[in-house]
Formats: C-alpha cells, structure tokens, sequence
C-alpha cells in the first residue's frame, strides 16, 4: 500500500514537472534564427558582357574592404591587320592620323575594377582601347582613346533599390544596338557596318528594371558623348524561353545639338547627323547548345534642319550574326548585313550623307574562327565591304573632290581586310 502510493505520487510529481517546464518554456521568448553566413567575394560578375567562348574569368580577382568586396578583372590584347584600299586623309579628323595599310597595336589594354553587389555599386573601366568597324577608318589604339572617350571610357556608380529596380549615372555603354563595344566582347574582332550608325557610350542617367523574363532601361544620356543631355535611349528585351529572346531598342534627340561648331577632334566622336538622328532597332536570338544566333534589323532618320546645315536622310539595314562552337575551345563566328541610305546619287546635294552618299548602299561578310586556352584566346579574321551607287570623287575638277568610297580619292568600291587578334582576359 506504501509502495503503491509512493509510485502514484511520483508519476503525479513527474507530471507536474513536465507540465511546469512546458509553461515557462512557453513563457521564454524563441530563439532568434541563425544569421546567414555571407561569404565574402562571391558576387556574380556579369559586366561586362561577352559573346561567344570568350568568356568572363569565373574567378576575378577580390579584394574585401571598408566599401565591401572589390572585383579587379581587364583584357590586354593585341591585333595586326591589313586591308586594301585605306581611306584618305579627308576622313581622318587631324590629318597626321592617316588610315593605315596595315597595323600591329593593342586593341586592349584595359582593367575592370568594381563593386557588384550591395545597395550601392560602381564600375569602373579604364585604359588604351581600338575599336574597328567595317567601311570606316582604324586609327591606334592611342588615336582612338584620344579621340572617342579618353582612358575612362565607363565608369558609373548605381543604386540597387531593390532586386527589380535600379539606378545608374555616369559614363555607360549604349542601351541601342546588337554589338557592344570593345573587340573581347564580340564573336568578331570587327563591329559592322550597322554599328557605324549608334552611338557607344553616353554620358547620363539611366533606370533599370528586371523581373522574371522581363528587362527593360530607360536613359537620359548626351547621344554621341557631345556632354550635353538631348538624348532619350531605352531597350527592352523579353526572354521567351532558355534559348529564345526577342528585343526593341532605339532613341532620339528632343534638342539639337550644332557639333559643327566644334573642333573635327570633337566631331570623330560626335557626327553633327548621327547627334541629331533617330534610331530604332529589333532582334532576335537564339542562344542554345553550340549556336549563337542573332538576326536584326536597324532604321535611322536624320530629319531636315537648314540651321544645322542638314538636308535629312533615312538608312534601313539588317544583320546576321551567328557562331558554332565546335568544342569548348574552338568556335566559328560569321555576320552578314546589308544597309542602304535613301535619295539619289545624281543629286547628292538632297540628303546628307551618313553611308557612302546619298542613295548609297553597302553589303558586307565577315567569318572569324576564335580559339581559347584557358583565359588566352587568339583568332583570325576575314571581312569583305561592297559599296553599291556611292558617290564617287570628281577627277575632272583636278582630283580635289573626293569621292565617299574606298581608296585615297574615294573612288573604289570594296575592301578586303585581314585581321589577327589574341590575348587574355582576367
């Protein structure tokens, strides 16, 4: 009887210790969730961007600082090429930047330092770059960061206001176009000749907004680097699938801007026609396995304004750009397109020329094979340009009237150029 009321006491005893330790368990506050460990220096790097297998080094250089983790990246690279039929000194805004036969010079010497992740973040771009286009001249690496955007040709800070919206002010690449701007970036070694028509970097403020398959940037920039704000650019891209992504991209002055009454220096980077134009384009691409391809096509109108000297004219061209990666280190990049500019050759005076005169027209193909080893890379290129119904030089004037074709006098109408680029990005 003692026993049996000893083991009923103690079982009551033992639930009531159980209940008490469930109460003040309940009483305490919870525990706080463990903190998340960040690791340093593990930011996705995805600018700048690039094309084809060459590719951003997955493992940029990282310093970790009072601002936060710093990423240190760049390209040094190097080009020889040869091409027939070089420009004359009337295209080359001083004249001691004579078009070449042939060069060998760096096409990059650059480094890529910046802050990629936080509510605040930089990049910064800067040295010696060239940046070739089909049907146009290719001054040095040092003419041609004189004479575009000097050796900080980006650089801007951006406010991350949340995972869709963002904000960015300062030296920026174009919203408009298929092609970016530094040969690394690129399937081919040149830009082409759609690409004569946009402007590269601008100088401005930008909006960002990306959600689910949806991207889209609205800029107010200074169009052609002419450093006063009277551009509008935008860009906007959906991503139908893994493979599939279709885009609009354009903009337009709403001031003008008189660049002809600057130096010929100032008017290398900032064309008084193209500074007062209007631009739209639309592409597609697919993206998938070894294929990259991407078809496009391009309108620009430069409207009539007798103040700025501007009789108006309109181009329309469309591109191809395509490459096949037949191993993870070799891939064989081609593009082909065709623009033309509207009026009539036998009355040159009606429109402004920004092709080859007016009623102009000009094909072009290019192929470049592309090898990379690591983070080397080298490849070779062949281009062709056509020019159809340009404007030739008068040679009865005594060949002081040039033609706007190929060759010292204007006068021919194709180009062949041979081109070599290797190096290394990091």
């Amino acid at each position: 009887m003692t026993l049996r009321l000893f083991l009923k006491g103690g079982t009551a005893a033992t639930a009531l210790l159980v209940c008490l330790g469930q109460a003040q368990a309940a009483d305490m506050p919870a525990a706080p969730p463990p903190v998340p460990v960040v690791e340093p220096c593990k930011a996705a790097i995805t600018f700048p961007a690039y094309g084809g297998i060459i590719k951003q080094n997955p493992n940029p250089a990282c310093f970790t600082t009072g601002l936060g983790d710093i990423y240190v990246g760049g390209a040094v690279t190097g080009y020889a090429y040869t091409y027939s039929n070089p420009f004359g000194a009337f295209y080359t805004p001083p004249l001691e930047r004579d078009d070449r036969y042939g060069r060998v010079d760096f096409s990059n010497v650059q480094a890529f330092i910046q802050k990629a992740d936080g509510p605040f973040q930089f990049y910064i771009q800067t040295g010696l770059y060239s940046i070739p286009a089909l049907g146009f001249p290719t001054f040095s690496a040092l003419s041609q960061t004189d004479l575009l955007f000097g050796p900080l040709p980006v650089v801007f800070g951006k406010i991350a206001v949340n995972d869709e919206w963002s904000i960015q002010g300062g030296r920026m690449p174009t919203n408009i176009g298929s092609e970016l701007a530094f040969t690394f970036q690129n399937l081919n070694i040149s830009r082409g000749l759609l690409f004569n028509q946009e402007n590269i970097v601008n100088q401005g403020v930008q909006v960002n907004y990306a959600s689910g398959p949806w991207s889209a940037s609205l800029a107010a920039t200074d169009g052609f680097f002419s450093g006063e704000i009277n551009w509008i650019t935008g860009a906007i891209t959906y991503k139908l699938d893994d493979a599939n992504t279709i885009g609009v991209n354009g903009g337009t002055h709403f001031t003008n801007f008189n660049s002809g009454l600057r130096s010929l220096r100032f008017q290398y980077a900032t064309p008084l026609a193209l500074q007062n134009s209007s631009i739209v384009s639309a592409n597609y691409t697919y993206s998938a396995g070894p294929w990259i391809v991407t078809p496009y096509i391009q309108y620009t109108n430069v409207e009539s304004n007798a103040g700025l000297g501007l009789a108006g004219a309109e181009t329309f061209g469309g591109a191809l750009l395509a490459s096949y990666a037949f191993t993870d280190n070799f891939a064989l990049a081609g593009r082909f397109e065709y623009i033309s500019q509207s009026g009539n050759r036998f009355n040159p005076a009606a429109q402004t020329s920004v092709l080859y005169g007016a009623g102009s027209s000009a094909y072009s193909f290019t192929i470049t094979p592309t090898f990379t080893f690591d983070r080397f890379f080298i490849r070779g290129e062949y281009s062709h340009v056509e020019l159809v119904d340009y404007q030739r030089g008068d040679l009865f004037a005594g060949g002081v009237t040039p033609g706007l074709g190929f060759g010292r006098l204007g006068n021919r109408g194709g180009q062949d150029r041979y081109m070599i680029e290797t190096g290394f990005t990091f």
